[in-house]
């Protein structure tokens, strides 16, 4: 399982690297997306007993890698318990009506525990979330995420946490 994780992580990382980006704009992929900073607050550790507020910033270029709407980001996650969590992935960011968004993604990245009670048992964490969002008029979006992290079985010790937040996302 070590050796899927690492895999998972390098995938990840390659995905999101300057190359798999400069190859997205030569191959168009994206017919005419925006560049997105995205706002998240959150009640972290939603199903337990850690009672933080989640606050995340993350860049979610347009650019699409490898087929239409599959796209890299990278992000920031905080709480107010001390708690880190940087890293990145992809997402596929689908408009299945009008203006609105299915957006489910997935990364790797490296957590610290700070102050909080909850030990997550690894620094390498993975997040999974699904966000639905409604599209204005000037791209700029509101939405609602449900995400978790796990360190998916690197250590023996795997709680993981869920993350329920609202997020709003600035074109440009």
């Amino acid at each position: 399982m070590r050796i899927l994780g690492a895999l998972l992580a390098t995938t990840m990382v390659l995905a999101t690297s300057p190359l798999a980006l400069k190859a997205a704009h030569a191959e168009d992929l994206n017919e005419g997306g925006v560049d997105f900073l995205n706002f998240a607050i959150g009640h972290y550790d939603i199903f337990d007993n850690d009672n933080a507020i989640d606050l995340r910033v993350e860049y979610r270029p347009a650019s699409s890698v490898f087929i239409k709407n599959l796209k890299p980001w990278a992000g920031l996650e905080v709480t107010t318990d001390a708690s880190l969590w940087i890293g990145g992935g992809l997402l596929y960011d689908w408009n299945f009506q009008d203006s609105w968004y299915l957006t489910p993604s997935f990364g790797a990245g490296l957590y610290a525990q700070g102050s909080s009670d909850l030990d997550l048992g690894h620094p390498i964490e993975f997040r999974s979330q699904l966000e639905i969002s409604y599209a204005f008029d000037n791209d700029a979006r509101v939405g609602l995420a449900f995400s978790h992290l796990s360190n998916a079985d690197l250590d023996r010790h795997n709680p993981g946490t869920e993350v329920l937040s609202l997020s709003i996302s600035y074109p440009f």
